[in-house]
């Protein structure tokens, strides 16, 4: 469409803003879903000695090499004790899993195999494991452990808490504020008792998509129509938040202010891009924030968001942007029909491992994106889909 930016031309001016921001010292215990501004690089070795793998006696070689043999038990070690004393001929130790092996120590011989009594411990059989795990068996002291650029789970946090990491630098969290238009709109609960209104229903959907891609609100408002107070509040926002959000306001009404509450320093990036649904979206700077419109209607604001809102907080967390636009194709598991003169982004979801249109693409319909999966990419002037033919889609 003419005078309307294409959308992988878009895409790219969003892609190259979607930068990771500073880095912060984060404590290990608060540090999931962060991504790491530096590596990790181990502290201590693990284990820190040769340990024992399981309960029993640590015996010499040369002492059980014909069974059974009598040894006297010379003391104890313990996980998280020192070092017990060298083993000398005849002797064993009475050893737990963790524990410090002593020197001179060949093997661990399972408990099960073994019959004490009294300071004397026998040993009557043995297999091939030694069960000692050898200092370093893990990691060394010194061992880089985690990337930078690693994303902190669950799994990866037991190596860096394991490395000794009380705190680890952290790509800080995008601090996003959404600023939510519209004088028809009211709080989910009060437009049943308010004549002409509607329930605001993005927000919070977009509120969760920002904390699930590892950003953080720090603002959520409904505003007025009305210039000085969206001018107050867009000035509130560009203090505290890395990114605001405006959803609404983006079009050619008489009040549609998304833009003008910015004041002159907003310098758009791209403004209206060729897609259905979601034309009127649009991204800008404001001194050291990024501003992004949303559509006003619920669809073309989810739409418009998966495109742009997840790829920019992803990147700006420290996360791959690219990776949220991970295009796949499927098999469609019924037509989809030719398409106009504007990129269209159809809502289908899986029945039976194949992409399904739903049947309402209405850029203000609610209950179809409860069901939606994907939205299948169509190209500009593309032919119908034809029942087992493949489609292009992003995961929704």
């Amino acid at each position: 469409m003419v005078g309307f930016l294409p959308l992988d031309e878009a895409l790219e001016i969003m892609l190259a803003e979607a930068c990771p921001l500073s880095a912060e010292d984060v404590r290990i215990a608060e540090a999931h879903d962060r991504t790491l501004a530096k590596p990790i690089v181990a502290r201590i070795a693990s284990p820190r000695v040769d340990s024992s793998a399981m309960d029993g006696y640590a015996v010499r070689d040369q002492d059980i090499s014909r069974l059974p043999a009598r040894l006297r038990v010379s003391g104890e070690s313990f996980a998280g004790t020192a070092r017990p004393p060298s083993l000398s001929p005849g002797e064993a130790v009475r050893i737990f899993t963790g524990a410090p092996v002593p020197d001179g120590a060949d093997r661990v011989v399972i408990q099960e195999n073994c019959t004490r009594v009294d300071d004397m411990v026998e040993v009557r059989e043995f297999g091939t494991g030694r069960h000692i795990r050898p200092a370093g068996q893990d990691f060394e002291e010194g061992a880089e452990l985690l990337a930078a650029g690693a994303r902190l789970t669950p799994r990866s946090l037991v190596a860096a808490a394991g490395a000794d990491m009380a705190v680890v630098s952290a790509v800080r969290r995008p601090r996003v504020a959404i600023l939510g238009t519209g004088d028809e709109l009211v709080q989910p609960g009060e437009a049943r008792g308010r004549p002409g209104t509607i329930p605001e229903s993005i927000s919070p959907a977009i509120a969760a998509m920002i904390v699930e891609t590892g950003g953080e609100v720090v603002q959520r408002v409904h505003l007025p129509d009305e210039v000085a107070v969206l001018t107050n509040w867009a000035r509130e926002a560009l203090v505290e938040a890395d990114l605001v959000v405006v959803t609404g306001g983006a079009s050619v009404g008489e009040r549609d202010y998304a833009k003008d509450m910015f004041g002159g320093k907003l310098e758009l990036l791209f403004s209206k891009i060729a897609i259905k649904p979601g034309k009127p979206v649009w991204l800008g700077r404001h001194g050291s924030s990024l501003v992004l419109g949303l559509p006003g209607n619920p669809t073309s604001a989810l739409v418009t968001a998966r495109l742009f809102l997840i790829p920019l907080v992803s990147g700006m967390a420290g996360r791959s942007p690219s990776s949220a636009l991970n295009w796949q194709e499927g098999i469609a598991g019924a037509p989809f029909p030719a398409n106009g003169n504007r990129e269209t982004l159809e809502r289908a979801q899986w029945v039976g491992g194949r992409l399904v249109r739903l049947k309402s693409q209405d850029s203000s319909s609610q209950t179809m994106l409860a069901g939606a999966d994907v939205l299948v990419r169509r190209e500009v002037d593309a032919p119908e889909v034809l029942t087992g033919e493949k489609v292009r889609y992003l995961d929704f």
